[in-house]
């Protein structure tokens, strides 16, 4: 089966920051891949650069065979194919929150407002918030308002999820509902890159864990590989830290 995304020697800089160094792997179809890591280590930029929200300074992203198209009508349709849910929910604070999720698909894709309400809906029950779907974002709690941003990401049919710490800006008790939503898209088959501080996630839901450090790629693995036997010094020091609590 052909790689869904693949990164190929994909370098970047900030001024004399050296952020993303020569980063190379392939996801596949389906795959969920977790990408972990300390902060500033390049995890957020790497996510970004795969949705062209940042450019890169060298080497290839292709997805589907296709490399990242510069700007214009083809990036407009590379966003459309692949979904990013951020750790700020970014939703339209004076639209409702089903009008929040169908607003893309009709606009971008086409949709009548028919179809795009029913589909809309449908997401919103997966997300466990069809309740909520007259309510306007502010008078939903953080959980549930970043539920609906994976609604509405979901409701372009993308070919890839992209995930970058959804959870880092809930109350920890907002976490969980979320992170539920998540296994359960793991589980029907989206294809997920995710940028998490959530380890229980990782180990339940990732088909594989990338683990950057310093801009590097330093090592991949099977999380039950990479939680009980990491291969580099930098990852059993992270872990270390960041498991004994």
């Amino acid at each position: 089966m052909e790689p869904l995304l693949v990164l190929d020697a994909v370098d970047k800089h900030f001024g004399e920051l050296h952020v993303l160094k020569s980063i190379s792997t392939t996801v596949a179809p389906g795959e969920v891949v977790v990408v972990i890591g300390p902060s500033g280590s390049g995890k957020s930029t790497l996510c970004r650069a795969i949705n062209r929200l940042e450019t890169i300074d060298a080497g290839r992203i292709l997805i589907d065979g296709v490399p990242l198209p510069e700007e214009g009508r083809a990036l407009a349709k590379l966003r459309a194919d692949v979904g990013m849910v951020f750790q700020s929910f970014n939703l339209f604070a004076h639209k409702t929150v089903l009008e929040n999720v169908t607003l893309g698909p009709i606009r971008v894709r086409g949709k009548s407002a028919a179809e795009a309400k029913k589909r809309g809906m449908e997401l919103l029950d997966r997300v466990g918030v069809a309740n909520q779907a007259d309510k306007m974002p502010a008078q939903l709690s953080g959980g549930q308002q970043q539920r609906v941003a994976i609604a509405r990401s979901l409701a372009m049919e993308p070919k890839l999820m992209l995930f970058d710490e959804p959870t880092s800006a809930l109350d920890p008790e907002m976490i969980n509902e979320v992170l539920d939503v998540m296994v359960g898209l793991a589980k029907d088959g989206v294809t997920m890159i995710v940028v998490t501080h959530e380890m229980g996630f990782a180990r339940k839901a990732a088909d594989r864990v990338l683990f950057m450090a310093d801009g590097a790629l330093v090592e991949e693995a099977t999380p039950e590989n990479f939680f009980t036997k990491p291969s580099s010094d930098r990852a059993k020091d992270f872990l270390s830290k960041i498991l004994t609590h």
